[in-house]
């Protein structure tokens, strides 16, 4: 199932601005959160080394795009819609 994998961690600022805007793109959109301090198993595989982070996987769980930082609503739902 495609889907986008928010990577992000409680003390850092980036990602508490990022939060609500990903709360929203998840109600339009498949959203994984990922607590980097607690999955960091899954962040590794991923090779997040910046957060916020946010990966596209697509139905084979294949990483399709990577956007680091923040960014507008509209940029992954664009991500999400046309792949």
């Amino acid at each position: 199932m495609k889907k986008l994998i928010y990577f992000s961690a409680s003390w850092c600022g980036p990602c508490r601005q990022l939060g609500p805007i990903m709360e929203e793109v998840a109600l339009e959109a498949n959203v994984q959160k990922v607590d980097v301090d607690k999955s960091p198993e899954l962040t590794s595989f991923y090779g997040v080394r910046n957060i916020p982070t946010v990966i596209f996987v697509d139905d084979m769980g294949n990483e399709v795009i990577r956007k680091v930082g923040v960014n507008p609503k509209q940029t992954y739902l664009d991500i999400y819609n046309q792949n």
